[in-house]
């Protein structure tokens, strides 16, 4: 999804808030990338890693640590741990998805080739965990490889869900938790660890990023389906992808046999012709599963900005509030 069009860019004022530290983060990123013996390594990951991305879930990561009083150096290992970790799986998923297109520029699988990708993406978690390790803390090291096993198991289940009409909101939320939700709540959680916060504060941060995941995420499920400004994303992509999102799982349960007969043929079996892309919407539009979807969008930002209601008041705080608002601005 992008973030680029918007009347408030809170992620861009974080990120000047935190430029010294995202400065020793990228640092850090080109230094731990780099490969002695495969120089196709570094080649792949700069291709995605310098391509022109928020940063945001490291930017969670600095946030958290700083609101929290962090005056160490290990908050830039994780900060750039939990890069590493996204950047693993967006390689894998371009795999997965046989994508073409990343933030408007070529696929690293479609530049080189599956494997590399693949490898490459491999390489980047053993290089995150590494990072892990060198914090010295056993519970850093859990938070995310906990992340990462979730972010894994829910691309698994996608799969299995991917065109069943029996796909319920449920498993959709699973879904999400793990491909979006799971890594945003542990940048932020292991941002509050690392500065030795207390039990009810790592709570709070990690619920934090769970709501916040999960609404970043409805709102691109919405707006591939027209939303209100559908920047940097194509309509319908999900629609031919046959992707089980939350409007389409709502206007499926709704839906009288005529209905159920195209969502059958379009999501299910794949027989997609012109003009059914305009009729799923249609369809939507008439089930109001646009607007159910936008109030769940809604109400996950509401639940983010809640979470950080035990947090002392800090300026990096007003920003996390204000980044729940942006990330549903388009769709309100």
């Amino acid at each position: 999804m992008s973030l680029d069009h918007a009347a408030t860019k809170p992620h861009e004022q974080l990120a000047a808030a935190l430029a010294d530290d995202l400065s020793a983060v990228n640092a850090m990123i080109r230094a731990r990338m780099a490969s002695e013996h495969a120089p196709r390594i570094p080649q792949v990951t700069a291709h995605l890693v310098e391509a022109g991305g928020k940063r945001l879930r490291p930017m969670l990561t600095l946030a958290a640590a700083r609101m929290c009083g962090y005056d160490g150096p290990y908050h830039i290992h994780l900060a750039a741990t939990v890069e590493f970790i996204h950047t693993a799986t967006l390689l894998h998923d371009d795999v997965v998805d046989e994508s073409s297109q990343r933030r408007g520029r070529p696929t690293a699988n479609l530049l080189w080739d599956n494997t590399s990708s693949v490898l490459v993406g491999d390489y980047l978690f053993a290089r995150s965990f590494q990072l892990m390790v060198e914090t010295g803390s056993l519970r850093v090291l859990d938070i995310l490889a906990n992340a990462s096993a979730t972010i894994a198991e829910g691309e698994v289940l996608q799969l299995t869900a991917a065109a069943d009409l029996a796909t319920t909101e449920d498993i959709y939320i699973k879904v999400v938790r793990g491909k979006t939700a799971a890594l945003f709540s542990a940048a932020m959680e292991v941002g509050g660890e690392i500065a030795g916060q207390d039990a009810a504060i790592k709570q709070a941060l990690f619920d934090y990023g769970d709501a916040l995941g999960i609404s970043f995420q409805i709102v691109d499920d919405l707006l591939d389906y027209g939303g209100t400004k559908a920047i940097g994303k194509n309509v319908g992509d999900d629609f031919r992808e046959r992707k089980l999102t939350l409007p389409v799982i709502r206007a499926v349960a709704a839906a009288d046999g005529d209905e159920r007969a195209f969502w059958e043929r379009t999501i299910q079996k794949g027989r997609q012709q012109d003009g059914d892309l305009d009729h799923a919407i249609t369809l939507l539009q008439k089930h109001g599963t646009l607007e159910s979807t936008r109030q769940d969008a809604l109400a996950w930002a509401a639940k983010a900005k809640a979470a950080l209601g035990v947090i002392p008041d800090h300026a990096l705080k007003t920003m996390l509030v204000d980044l729940a608002d942006y990330v549903v601005a388009r769709v309100t």
